[in-house]
């Protein structure tokens, strides 16, 4: 589940491994890229964690940051 926090959603994910992790980050990064909504992450081998907030709407939780992580958790 999106935790609200800090003007993010956040969340974290965890994988069985590095190439897992890794290729849900590149999914993600496609839909991020098709959206041109990049997301703030971080990766270490089997976690990924993820912040959104929009930047040109003052770093603040937007519909945009909601579509883009309801799009995330379908990639799963």
């Amino acid at each position: 589940m999106w935790k609200e926090e800090n003007n993010t959603l956040y969340k974290k994910f965890e994988f069985e491994n590095f190439s897992e992790a890794f290729a849900f980050m590149t999914r993600v990064a496609l839909e991020a890229e098709k959206m041109n909504h990049h997301p703030l992450w971080t990766n270490v081998w089997s976690k990924v964690e993820i912040w959104l907030s929009t930047h040109d709407a003052g770093d603040i939780i937007t519909e945009k940051d909601r579509k883009l992580a309801n799009l995330i958790d379908g990639l799963l």
